[in-house]
């Protein structure tokens, strides 16, 4: 663990723009207009190796007009972006997915050092993201309208998808790379500004994503970065010029996020506290289904949205679920 630490400081820490080298320990920059930017804040939150505890960063809560400044950029790029043709935006996005490639393994370094997963676990992160991206360069595609001839006498129907403006994400810690490019790749492909808001927890592998969009060519301003807690949440479920909130977390959060977002006319995307259930066969095997159930229930800490929380046996696997707990030592 100490030798991948070395070498993620000074792939990342070191090399991207968007960490503060000035500081002690590393500051996460706000990405605002283009620029990854220090924060005037006076409240930091640390960020911690779970292997080891050790404060490896340190995250601002931005401010409030740092908050604004990245919502005016949105909006001053969004004329522009929104009239750039469909497949002018389609190559930016096939070089940006290109470009994830080549740095797969340096965002998952950044995810084992801030969140803790193994390398292959982070690397799976990062790759289940890459596919949304790959989904998002099927633009042209997607973007395909309707029409209806003769709906009626005299008159037809034709139906375009036009972009809603400026949109945001807010996003949890146990994926920092998919969930992400779950959310701003397809928006902005779409003709949207986004204003990303990554889990203060672990900020390290959105930046390094952001600045990779960078070099893949996107327009400044079309891609905005804060940090904070609840008083950035709130920023987001407020403020007037944006129009759509994508949410992946808590039960909790999500409900909180998705009223307060609704009341404020907005619309609301809330994907909360997924757990999967589990069934059991009559005809399983007992030793493969008890390591299956242990797996998936407890790999990456439980902390992924289909980890089992609930094991339904049915018919025969029922009747002798007892011998089978009667084991559970052999896999405590």
């Amino acid at each position: 663990m100490m030798r991948i630490r070395g070498i993620v400081r000074a792939s990342a820490h070191l090399r991207l723009a968007h960490f503060s080298s000035s500081a002690a320990v590393p500051r996460t920059k706000l990405l605002i207009n283009g620029q990854f930017v220090d924060s005037e804040t006076s409240e930091w939150i640390d960020v911690h190796n779970p292997a080891t505890n050790e404060v490896i960063g340190r995250v601002p809560q931005a401010t409030q007009s740092e908050m604004e400044a990245a919502v005016n950029a949105c909006q001053r790029a969004f004329p522009a972006w929104s009239e750039t043709s469909v497949l002018s935006r389609q190559q930016i996005f096939l070089r940006y997915q290109q470009l994830i490639k080549d740095n797969l393994k340096e965002v998952a370094h950044l995810i084992t050092l801030e969140q803790g997963k193994t390398l292959a676990d982070a690397e799976g992160d990062v790759f289940r993201g890459l596919q949304v991206v790959e989904h998002a360069c099927s633009v042209t595609s997607l973007m395909l309208g309707e029409t209806l001839s003769s709906l009626t006498k005299d008159m037809d129907t034709f139906t375009f998808r036009l972009p809603l403006g400026v949109c945001a994400g807010i996003a949890p810690f146990n994926f920092p790379a998919m969930i992400p490019l779950w959310m701003f790749p397809m928006a902005m492909v779409c003709g949207n500004t986004y204003l990303m808001k990554p889990s203060e927890r672990v900020p390290g592998a959105t930046m390094l994503l952001a600045q990779l969009l960078q070099d893949a060519g996107v327009p400044d301003g079309t891609l905005n970065i804060i940090h904070g807690q609840h008083a950035a949440v709130n920023f987001v479920c407020d403020h007037p010029a944006i129009r759509a909130i994508s949410f992946v977390g808590s039960n909790k959060a999500g409900e909180y996020i998705y009223e307060r977002g609704s009341r404020n006319g907005k619309r609301v995307q809330s994907n909360m506290g997924a757990k999967n259930h589990g069934v059991v066969m009559p005809d399983a095997n007992k030793e493969n289904t008890l390591n299956q159930l242990v797996g998936a229930a407890f790999g990456a800490a439980g902390q992924r949205c289909m980890a089992l929380s609930t094991a339904v046996l049915v018919g025969e696997a029922k009747n002798g679920s007892q011998s089978w707990l009667k084991k559970q030592g052999s896999y405590g």
